[in-house]
């Protein structure tokens, strides 16, 4: 296990193949299931052997019937055997629905936790809508691994029940169901294969729609404007012809192996009818045992109930192998630290980025305010995320007063740094929890300026954020009162660029009011803002060009003046 390995990673460890990093195992969704798979599996194993049970009795009423003998007792145990099969059959079904609905609640909530643990920079491979149908159907799909697996593995004992019963019967018979059964099985691995990969395909073409969907809706009014409306709609359906080729080839193989099943069962049948016939010539088999050879051999070869179990177990090993890709991500590691008394002072010890950062040295002693300046693509944001201990470099340290951020614990890190974007997403039922979920949101929020336009709103703080409007400047102010708890570093990220300048002035003079124990890095491409910090941190091409006082390096180069032209 993981030093200090947060709930999140241990919620999915025990759907973890090997725990080395490779995501959701298919024997791992079959473990899951564990608790239902005995009813399952055992209703199954009844219900067949009561089945195969049949015939034989059957055979008996008949042979009873010839010789004149009485038929109340077979009769009256057919009749048992079919009451047991069909109780057998209503356990299966309540179980498998059951162990699915579980799995799949289960499935869901390690994937949601999973996601949200993730480090953002390793998030962004995967497209929203794209995650919201992994969550969503491919979980419901993989929720059927442990059903499947036993309804593929019980489904085989029709076939080597009926073999051992033919043999009982004659070997003659049992010879000649085998040949059968060589066919059989070619049909049903064909089926598979062809099935899996059909599925695979159609999954994934489902999550690339579910992603432009999802764009186009959070992008919907700047599509209205543009009057692009008709052309996202055809970037959002494009794949749909692809989609339906994927459909069809599933439907294809289906009724394909349909086609082989309906020559493959009959041969088998009419084989084991002329190795029956000639047994009865010869008297080897009663009239009765004939009847019961031509059952075994017809629910033995039929394969019509086989492929509906193997297109599940199919669907659920794509659906899993979906799952994987996302829970193969590591999650965000932590450590086991807290921090010693201190100021807040931030440390970048060589620290790199493939891209947008290399070799950043820079030390901001705490209670500093320290603007971040740049032209675009300098690696500011890059700068935030790393500051704020959302992503982690691939060299170097990040360091707060004194602890390397990689090795404090989760909640001592987000007590100690809060990060405030451009473009905050709000989360939770009301307003209040969208500022400061399980404490008062107001002292926050009258610092960020947003308390007057709060009371405005129609329940107050406890307006649900589905019925908040707000502009993009109010967000904004939202944003950076959930962010105002920082203990240590406050990480404002170009938060106040959507604020008309008098907000904006109001905001700035709380920031920069002098704090003896929290340090606060503001990434800006206002000359204004850079002028009211106490350190401004010029970036050009990933590296530190100059830190000093805006007034000093405004008045010795014109390449900083051009940073905000």
């Amino acid at each position: 296990m993981r030093r200090n390995e947060p709930p999140e990673r241990a919620a999915l460890r025990v759907a973890e193949s090997s725990g080395s990093g490779r995501g959701l195992s298919f024997g791992a969704a079959v473990a899951r299931a564990r608790r239902w798979l005995p009813l399952i599996g055992g209703s199954s194993v009844l219900g067949t052997l009561s089945m195969l049970a049949l015939p034989l009795v059957l055979a008996e009423t008949v042979d009873a019937a010839v010789a004149g003998r009485g038929v109340a007792a077979p009769m009256a145990a057919a009749a048992g055997l079919v009451i047991v099969s069909a109780a057998c059959e209503l356990v299966d079904a309540f179980a498998g629905a059951a162990c699915t609905a579980a799995t799949t609640a289960w499935l869901r909530r390690g994937m949601v936790r999973h996601v949200l643990a993730l480090d953002p920079h390793r998030l962004r491979r995967f497209d929203t809508g794209d995650l919201t149908a992994r969550v969503s159907a491919n979980c419901a799909d993989a929720a059927r691994a442990g059903p499947a697996a036993v309804g593929a593995a019980t489904g085989l004992l029709p076939s080597i029940g009926s073999l051992a019963m033919l043999a009982y019967l004659d070997w003659w018979l049992a010879a000649a169901f085998i040949a059968g059964l060589a066919l059989v099985a070619v049909v049903l691995r064909v089926f598979t294969s062809r099935t899996t990969a059909a599925v695979a395909a159609y999954q994934r073409i489902q999550g690339a729609i579910a992603a432009r969907l999802s764009e186009a809706l959070a992008g919907r009014r700047t599509i209205a404007a543009a009057g692009t409306v008709e052309r996202e709609r055809h970037r959002v359906l494009a794949e749909l012809p692809r989609l339906r080729e994927h459909g069809v080839e599933t439907w294809r193989v289906l009724a394909a192996t349909g086609a082989q099943s309906a020559l493959v069962g009959p041969l088998t049948t009419v084989g084991v009818l002329l190795a029956a016939g000639l047994a009865l010539s010869s008297g080897r088999l009663s009239p009765g045992e004939m009847l019961a050879s031509a059952q075994y051999a017809m629910s033995g070869a039929g394969i019509g109930a086989l492929t509906g179990v193997f297109a599940t177990l199919a669907r659920s090993r794509a659906g899993v192998r979906r799952l994987s890709e996302v829970t193969g991500v590591p999650v965000a590691e932590y450590g086991e630290l807290d921090l010693p008394d201190g100021d807040g002072r931030l440390e970048f010890r060589a620290v790199s980025v493939e891209g947008p950062l290399d070799g950043v040295d820079l030390i901001l002693p705490g209670g500093t305010v320290a603007a971040v300046v740049g032209a675009s693509g300098a690696g500011k944001s890059v700068l935030a995320e790393l500051a704020a201990g959302l992503r982690a470099p691939d060299a170097g340290e990040v360091l707060l007063d004194g602890v390397p951020l990689r090795r404090l614990r989760r909640e001592a890190l987000r007590r100690a740094v809060a990060w405030a974007p451009e473009r905050p997403v709000l989360v939770g039922a009301t307003v209040a929890d969208a500022i400061a979920p399980g404490r008062s949101p107001r002292p926050a929020a009258r610092a960020a300026d947003a308390h007057d336009f709060i009371r405005r709103l129609p329940r107050g703080y406890g307006t649900p954020l589905d019925q908040a409007p707000m502009s993009g400047g109010e967000a904004q102010r939202i944003g950076l009162a959930r962010a105002w708890h920082a203990e240590r570093l406050l990480v404002l990220d170009d938060a106040t660029s959507s604020l008309d300048t008098v907000t904006e002035r109001r905001i700035v003079d709380a920031l920069t009011a002098p704090e003896a124990a929290r340090t606060r890095l503001l990434v800006t491409h206002r000359a204004a803002t850079a002028a009211r910090a106490e350190l401004v941190v010029w970036l050009e091409a990933g590296r530190v060009r100059a830190v000093g006082p805006h007034e000093r390096l405004w008045a010795e180069s014109p390449a900083y003046r051009e940073v905000f032209a």
